[in-house]
């Protein structure tokens, strides 16, 4: 184990744990508006009673207008965050009319690209570009890519922890740097390790055949005779592998992650340099600008990758220029499937394995990455995608392949040392139950949330859209039966009528040509050290 790991589980083994208990936590999780008959995706606009989709603090909408995303404040307890998660559905499902979120992560009956409406924000100069970058990404990779919904996880120890370890190593350097290196050690033992989180949250093994309508070139298998649903009989989350969000020109973009100007740089470099085969893309089908840029990424955003180091961006701030101002703040895990099994895809349980996990990537000593281990890492991910319940699947090592099995029960065995640190400093048990139930799920697949989904499917007959439409038409009648208490749906009312105002406002206020707004923006990318 390096230094700095030994210094951090000191420092959580005795006095330190207290910091344990404030961990900051939020979710940004997605989901598709349906309609409540047939399941197909809603064409209707962003309701208004939701308030504006561009300044709402908690209710916006991701790539296309059907896409709702609802976030979560930063908390340090997972029963605050999960209710206010709660609230925000019951909010939500009040004020839909004839349409239910849909409960997983792989969308409903689609009607081809033409069928995922693209998201509007206003005519602001903020609202415009929000737009434009979207229409980027449907010329570039398709809508169908768009309509996939996720669970995003975002991750951070305290700041007194950083500080504490910092002086208990010796203060090297800057505290900033010791903070930074710290959370890029956690991510490069993250990518050597997310094979086992997607095992254990995968829930994305089939998909409706109107996702890939027309496509004759992909790998799955009928599941049903009459071809309705395409799967993979062993898949765990076909959302993370090439049916996702996955694309060939990034694939160039090999980043390293031994330090953040690493990271830096070759964003940096995939935002300025334009990349020839964008350069077609000059309008949209209905005569809206095609493109934010033709480089290889418009923006930060367009890096897909399943963890982002982050940090909360200043008004109109590029988020590379906020990392390399002041460091990273936090880590975004983006792999997390939505579980249809679950009212609001996620559940206590699930936040414990990925506290715990990511818990011990930040504990455990963390090798520098070359190609080899990038190589390494992307197979094995690759592998437990696309058959991670296979008895015989076997994982890349340095020392070779080593059987799933066995990997997966090795590294939590670590998880559930770092769950008795978290048990400690809680004065509970449920880290270390959640621990125990995740082991249980390495010899038992077909209860993990994959597993369950093709044995529904299997045991009931029915097609993947009829049991999405099923859990989804069931969790929101149960949200409508606990509805919120008239305070707290006013305040959510409140909000929504506060951000339709700054939203007008900021309408009213721009004076600027979009072309002069986006060049002020992209101006920013010159002021990196690189």
């Amino acid at each position: 184990m390096n230094v700095t790991a030994e210094v951090h589980r000191e420092l959580l083994a005795g006095a330190g744990k207290r910091w344990l208990t404030q961990i900051g936590r939020g979710i940004e999780k997605e989901g598709l508006r349906v309609d409540s008959n047939s399941g197909t995706l809603a064409q209707t606009p962003h309701p208004s009673a939701l308030g504006s989709a561009l300044t709402h603090p908690s209710i916006t909408t991701d790539y296309s207008e059907a896409l709702l995303e609802f976030i979560t404040p930063v908390n340090t307890s997972i029963d605050d965050t999960l209710e206010e998660l709660r609230a925000i559905h019951q909010f939500t499902a009040a004020n839909l009319r004839n349409e239910i979120i849909w409960g997983a992560s792989m969308p409903c009956i689609v009607a081809g690209d033409k069928g995922i409406p693209i998201a509007h924000y206003g005519s602001s100069n903020v609202g415009a570009m929000k737009r434009v970058y979207r229409n980027g990404l449907g010329v570039r990779y398709g809508r169908m890519m768009q309509a996939i919904a996720g669970i995003h996880y975002n991750f951070s120890m305290p700041e007194p922890f950083w500080q504490a370890s910092w002086e208990l190593a010796g203060s090297p350097g800057t505290l900033q740097d010791y903070k930074t290196n710290g959370y890029l050690a956690l991510v490069r033992n993250f990518f050597s390790r997310v094979w086992l989180l997607i095992y254990l949250t995968g829930a994305s093994p089939a998909v409706c055949a109107s996702f890939l309508a027309g496509n004759k070139d992909h790998p799955l298998e009928r599941f049903d005779d009459a071809g309705n649903t395409l799967h993979l009989p062993y898949a765990t989350s076909l959302r993370m592998g090439d049916l996702g969000y996955n694309s060939d020109a990034q694939a160039s973009l090999q980043v390293c992650y031994n330090k953040l100007d690493n990271y830096i740089r070759l964003l940096h470099r995939a935002i300025v340099t334009p990349h020839p085969d964008y350069a077609r893309f000059t309008e949209t089908d209905n005569g809206e600008r095609a493109q934010l840029s033709d480089s290889l990424l418009q923006i930060e955003n367009e890096f897909y990758s399943p963890i982002r180091p982050k940090r909360v961006t200043e008004s109109g701030e590029a988020p590379l220029v906020a990392l390399q101002r002041a460091g990273i703040e936090y880590i975004e895990v983006r792999c997390i499937d939505i579980n249809p099994f679950l009212p609001m895809g996620i559940d206590a349980n699930t936040i414990r394995v990925i506290d715990t996990f990511l818990l011990d990537c930040l504990l455990s000593d963390s090798p520098l990455c070359d190609e080899a281990t990038r190589q390494r890492d992307s197979e094995n991910l690759r592998r437990v995608v696309n058959e991670g319940r296979n008895p015989k699947l076997a994982l890349l090592s340095a020392d070779g392949e080593i059987p799933f099995r066995q990997m997966a029960n090795e590294l939590l065995d670590s998880m559930a040392n770092t769950a008795k640190l978290l048990d400690a400093a809680h004065g509970v048990s449920d880290y270390s139950a959640s621990i125990a139930s995740a082991q249980l799920l390495v010899s038992e697949p077909q209860n993990t949330p994959s597993g369950r989904i093709l044995d529904t499917l299997s045991e009931q007959q029915m097609p993947f859209w009829q049991l999405g439409l099923n859990q989804s038409r069931k969790w929101h009648e149960q949200l409508l039966q606990t509805p919120l208490h008239e305070e707290h749906y006013e305040a959510f009312v409140q909000a929504s009528d506060v951000s339709l105002q700054l939203q007008r406002q900021l309408e009213q206020d721009d004076t600027m040509a979009f072309e002069d707004y986006l060049a002020q923006f992209y101006a920013q990318y010159q002021t990196i050290d690189v």
